[in-house]
């Protein structure tokens, strides 16, 4: 699509914000109710889709993608009406009579860039809260999910004026001619070199954004934990999709007293999950493409393998593997992994462990393992991430009443539920006062009292 197209759609959406269509509560209703609807009739060709890109199970598929896009759907659309309401607040005894309330104001035209490797939800989600606030939205999936995308365009515009909300599908530079134009608000899902490249642009604008970026979150294990629960929750959160989650744990780091029990029952959990050969498994996925296929398979050279490292570049498989020992100044332990490789690390003390993980930039999640209320209680005082679960992993995710987001190099910014809301609002400071009293005092030239007045105060 020519350059000249992307200022005709946003200058589109721009009129038909300024119309006033989308700021009725009935509006954002009326539309979420349609995605819904498109959303549970199109199941089956959803599924399909990312089973297409990813080759995910049905079960994977539905639970991360269609399920989570339908249950955040639900929390929104029952809580929206009394979000959009104007919200009163305090009045300050020196600017009575009067009052002052918040106002949730829509930013207006959104632009929302999602990744590939929740190609569906990702998308959704942070549609479901630019539609919640009463925005209009334009959409650019990844090109690296090709079906997904050509799925989420023809669901998009089979559901909603496209002055409203529209699908761009196209590669990087169709990504950069839509960031040349100006909108009122960007979103973002992906890494921190691209996401580097949004704010940038966005700076242009003096765009405001929410940077949904990633890093190498940890799963600490203590000595004190269930091992084997903590084993098993710490693979599923790392093998699901591949790996492929910005939210995976990226490295185990592991008391040194249970490191070699966590590598055992890690190699038995393997093989009872995916059987003696995960490649026929139905439940275990491939990597989206080659690009990222040969990184990976470079990465298993910072490290011994104790578990798989089998790989085949036809079918873009790259086996769970085990890594023991990494080296940490190797790519391994200083890049986001984005994949089926779990090195192990390990520590002798909690002290050591939390020195570690601040040494290192904040990670989007933390995950610690340990029967220890008070090491529970350091590790969420000590250190810093964009969320935390103990003693599971990813699962905070789920949660809509919870705030997902980054913080430092791992974003910028939240949403789910109530926060995807607020972070397609704008939230406008109004204070009304009366005419009717109107104290002289306050007017040059000011009396020589005034100042002693004004000091009594504070």
């Amino acid at each position: 699509m020519a350059d000249r197209d992307f200022t005709a759609i946003v200058d589109r959406q721009r009129a038909f914000f300024d119309s006033g269509r989308t700021r009725p509560v009935e509006f954002r209703l009326h539309n979420l109710r349609a995605l819904e609807q498109a959303i549970r009739s199109r199941e089956r060709a959803i599924l399909a889709a990312v089973q297409a890109d990813l080759r995910k199970s049905e079960v994977e598929g539905f639970a991360t993608e269609l399920g989570m896009a339908l249950e955040e759907l639900k929390h929104i659309r029952r809580r929206v009406k009394s979000w959009a309401r104007p919200r009163r607040v305090t009045t300050h005894w020196a600017q009575l009579p009067g009052s002052a309330w918040i106002y949730p104001e829509p930013y207006g035209v959104t632009l929302i860039i999602g990744p590939w490797n929740f190609p569906f939800l990702l998308m959704i989600a942070p549609l479901i809260g630019a539609i919640a606030a009463g925005n209009c939205a334009i959409l650019k999936p990844s090109e690296l999910a090709p079906n997904t995308s050509a799925l989420l365009a023809r669901l998009i515009g089979d559901t909603f004026d496209p002055d409203h909300v529209t699908v761009v599908e196209g590669d990087g530079a169709t990504a950069q001619a839509l960031l040349a134009r100006r909108f009122d608000y960007i979103f973002y899902t992906g890494g921190p070199i691209v996401g580097r490249r949004i704010l940038e642009a966005a700076a242009q604008h003096l765009t405001p954004v929410t940077l949904e970026l990633g890093g190498k979150s940890p799963a600490v294990v203590d000595a004190t934990v269930d091992l084997k629960a903590a084993v098993r929750r710490i693979l599923w959160g790392k093998f699901t999709n591949a790996g492929q989650i910005c939210i995976a744990p990226d490295y185990a780091l592991v008391d040194r007293r249970v490191k070699a029990d966590f590598i055992a029952l890690a190699r038995a959990t393997l093989r009872e999950f995916f059987g003696d050969d995960p490649q026929r498994s139905p439940d275990y996925g491939r990597i989206i493409h080659p690009r990222h296929f040969n990184r990976l398979c470079a990465l298993m050279g910072d490290g011994t393998i104790v578990h798989g490292g089998q790989t085949d570049t036809a079918d873009l498989y790259i086996a769970p593997t085990l890594i023991d020992a990494p080296a940490l100044d190797r790519p391994l332990m200083q890049e986001e992994i984005f994949g089926p490789l779990l090195p192990i690390v390990e520590y002798d003390a909690l002290d050591e462990a939390i020195q570690f993980l601040n040494a290192r930039p904040k990670p989007l999640a933390l995950y610690f393992f340990s029967a220890n209320p008070s090491h529970q209680e350091r590790i969420l005082r000590e250190t810093s991430s964009g969320g935390v679960c103990l003693n599971d992993v990813i699962l905070h995710f789920a949660n809509p009443a919870l705030p997902f987001g980054g913080v430092g190099a791992s974003g910028m910014g939240k949403y789910h539920g109530r926060h995807s809301f607020d972070a397609f609002t704008h939230p406008k400071a109004v204070l009304k006062k009366p005419l009717w009293l109107d104290i002289r005092q306050r007017y040059m030239p000011y009396s020589p009292g005034l100042l002693r007045w004004l000091r009594r105060l504070v």
